[in-house]
Parts: C-alpha cells; structure tokens; sequence
C-alpha cells in the first residue's frame, strides 16, 4: 500500500481529512472504488498507477501499472508513460513522455481515473485559469475526439470530488448552476445524511454575517435574548455552502479561516471553543486571483477553501441541454397554472432558443420560458414571445410594439406578485418561494411595482 491508499469505507475520513496548507503539495487520486494520496517532493516526481511500487497506487483496470509521472517544482508538470489507456488535461489526451504543464487543482484523466495536485498554502497558483486553480470540464479544443461532452464530465467529477473531504470551490457564470452543483456534492457524499446548510455570503451585513456563521450567546450585543447557534454548528456532520463568497468581509475572513485550520467555532460572546465536523464547498463568480492580488480576499483562506475548484460551463457551451432544459421549465409552469393541454415551444421558437447566446445562462432560460408562458396565454410559443431583451433596455428603443409587450410583462409580472401575496397570507418569504425567486428580488420588485409591503404581524417573515 501506499502513504495513503484506502479503497475501503472505514477508512475514508482518515484518507480525506485536509491536510496542513503549509506541509507541502500533494498528489491525490481518486476512481471508482478508491482513492489515494502522496506527498509531491519540491523537486521531485511522484508516480501514479497500478504497479505496487507506485507512489500512488490505483487500483482500478483502465491504470495501467506506470501511467503517469507528476513533476514538481516551481511549474507543476506531468508525463503519461506510455499507458494504454492515455492521460487527458483538459480534455485532450497528451503525447507519451512530454511534460504538459498543469495548475495545482487542474484535474488530470488518466484512464477512468482522476489525480489533482493539491497546492500547499505557502505559494500562490503557478498559473491561475479564471482567477482559481480548477477541475476543467469545458469542451475540449476543435479537432479533438473525446469520448465524453463537458457535462457527462462534470457528473462524473462530482460523483468522484463528492466521496471526499476536502473543501471544494465551485466556479461559473452567474446562473449557470452553482448552487445545485453544490447540493448534488452534499447528496452523493458519506455527509448525506447529515444537514446541508446554505448562507448567501453577500445577503448580509458584517454583523449579520458572523453571527449567522458562528452564533452568540445571551448578551453577545443589543437584541441577543437568548443564545444561538450558529450554522457552522448546526451544520456538524454535513456540509456547509457559502455562496459569493468572494463577497465576504475581510473580518469574517479572519475568523473563517481559524474555523478552517482548527475545526471549532467560538460564538459571538464566549471565550469557549466547539468542535465541528462540516465540509466546505464556497462558490463565486469572482475572481478571487484578482481579490488576493488586491487584498480584498485573504490568500490563505483561499488555498484552504480551494482543495479543488470545479468550474461549470455556461449554458452557450451547453447546447444540447437547453431544449431539454426549456421544456422541462415549460412543463413546470403549466403544472403550476394546472394548464391542460399543455404549451408547446414552436419549431422556430426552439431554433431562436439555441441560436441566443444565454448570458444569464439557465436562470435566464428559466424566467424566458416563464415570460413566454404567459405572454402566449398557455398555447404554442413563438419567438415573439421570447422576448430575450426584455430586461435590458435597447439602443432607439421608441414607444410601439416593443414597449408595449414590455407592460404586458410588468403588468403579469405584478398581477403574479400580488397573488402570490394573497396565498401567502401576506408572508414575503413564502410568497418569494411559491414565485420561484429570492425574498431579495422579491421586496425589489414590491417597490419596482409600487405594491405597498404587507405590515409584519401573525404571518411576519422571520
């Protein structure tokens, strides 16, 4: 066996405790079955395959015994040796013994496996691909054959990142999914059963956001009637999403960092440590290369967060789910409106949907579909009904059609609010859930449309 190499249950919390930022790179490898781990010398290799004398050793049949050589040094590199099955960066299968260099976090294929150097804390990424060291699931360059699309990869990146430990950062265009990539790395996970907790890192003020991470005790500050948790505790044994992290204050940082090293939270308050057992998986949109190099995001916070980063396509890499996508949501919304039959997208509908180019990627699809269901009353969708631009104003735009089908929308739009009010007892927050948007986008849209704010009572919002 090697160092570290545990294809069995029992012993996986040990193989995926994370390891110290400051002792050094490492080499980890993961397939279906098992995993292991090795320790990458400054300037030496590390060998990975089947053979016992391999420093990592796979035991999976499409390895071969020596498959692939990781070099260390100030510029990571790797070297297939001449496996049967290939080695892949990026999607593209590499030459037999060239070096190829890669980025700490950049998921290397070696035949049904995957091996990712994990960067130690003490030296920034050798070469940062949009801002983070990352898992690349975009499609491979023009010319190349791969057996996989970019999403058949991204799920089986996931199935493999989820039976792990280490903090895992999700990268990707807004809308495009972050969220529920996150929710199926908690669901496929040993932490499954445990809570998945979820804090919008950019919701809330300072104060707010640390109190709401680490808790605080009766007396902590004006308003602490009674002592309370926080999510970091209520969230042992599961996993904890911070999205927009990159949105975090520097003096939550701080803090989270400790949490991260030590695995206890102190509440707001208290001078007493408590021991915690959570998964991290943040997400952002930023470019956290960008905050580091500006000071606005703590540098070891992000090499303690980014044990490896998954960066997800946006939608326009994506063409052949979004057909599937748009009747999926089409078929949502006319069970919602218990529409029978239901609408249907027309051929030249379906054409203008794959020929846009989807900047606000699936949540833009999502609130198109739902537009273009009750702009055409229920029945067949035509592209006039799509109205991609509806949300940002035109160049020249004058007063005619255009505008007028612009107050259709608003006046749908605020009919649907109201009643969504109406069921919702006057409740904000289950009036935002029944329409399918934030409580945020809610009470802005309360004040786009000048609906008066229920007054908080019984059915306040907590």
């Amino acid at each position: 066996m090697t160092e570290e190499s545990r294809p069995d249950d029992q012993t996986r919390s040990h193989v995926w405790e994370e390891t110290d930022a400051s002792a050094g790179p490492r080499v980890f490898a993961f397939w279906d079955g098992g995993f292991a781990s090795h320790a990458l010398p400054a300037t030496g290799t590390v060998t990975a395959g089947r053979a016992l004398e391999c420093e990592v050793r796979i035991d999976h049949p499409s390895v071969s015994r020596a498959h692939v050589r990781v070099h260390g040094g100030a510029m990571l590199r790797v070297e297939d040796l001449g496996s049967s099955n290939g080695t892949r960066v990026g999607g593209q299968r590499i030459p037999a013994h060239q070096l190829v260099p890669i980025t700490p976090g950049e998921m290397v294929e070696i035949g049904s496996a995957m091996i990712v150097v994990q960067s130690a804390g003490t030296s920034p990424p050798a070469r940062p691909v949009q801002g983070v060291p990352q898992a690349t699931v975009a499609p491979p360059a023009r010319g190349g054959a791969p057996q996989e699309g970019p999403m058949d990869r991204l799920k089986r990146l996931i199935d493999l990142v989820a039976s792990g430990n280490l903090s895992v950062i999700v990268l990707g265009e807004t809308g495009v999914g972050k969220d529920v990539t996150a929710t199926l790395i908690h669901q496929r996970s040993r932490r499954a059963q445990g809570p998945l907790i979820k804090l919008n890192c950019a919701a809330f003020t300072d104060t707010l956001l640390e109190s709401e991470l680490f808790g605080y005790e009766r007396g902590a500050f004006t308003g602490a009637v009674k002592a309370k948790p926080g999510l970091l505790e209520t969230g042992s044994g599961g996993t904890v999403f911070l999205d927009e992290v990159g949105e975090m204050p520097l003096s939550t940082q701080v803090k989270l960092l400790r949490v991260l090293e030590n695995r206890e939270v102190t509440r707001l308050g208290s001078v007493t440590p408590r021991r915690i057992d959570v998964r991290f998986v943040a997400a952002t949109n930023r470019d956290l290369s960008a905050l580091v190099a500006s000071g606005a995001f703590r540098q070891d916070l992000f090499f303690r967060l980014n044990g490896i980063a998954i960066t997800i396509p946006p939608l326009r890499q994506r063409p052949e789910e979004i057909l599937p996508l748009a009747t999926s949501f089409l078929a949502d919304e006319c069970a919602r409106a218990g529409h029978a039959p239901p609408a249907s997208l027309s051929p030249h509908a379906r054409a203008a949907l794959l020929a846009y180019g989807w900047p606000g990627n699936i949540r833009e699809l999502k609130n198109v579909i739902e537009r273009a269901f009750v702009l055409s009353s229920g029945g067949t969708i035509e592209p006039e009904h799509l109205m991609f631009d509806a949300a940002l104003p035109g160049p020249g735009t004058t007063a005619g059609t255009d505008t007028t089908l612009r107050g259709d929308v608003a006046g749908f739009e605020r009919e649907r609010i109201i009643l969504a009010l109406e069921r919702s007892n006057g409740n904000q927050t289950q009036a935002a859930k029944v329409l399918g948007i934030s409580r945020r986008t809610l009470v802005s849209r309360l004040g786009e449309y000048d609906i008066p704010r229920p007054r908080k009572g019984r059915e306040e919002d907590e």
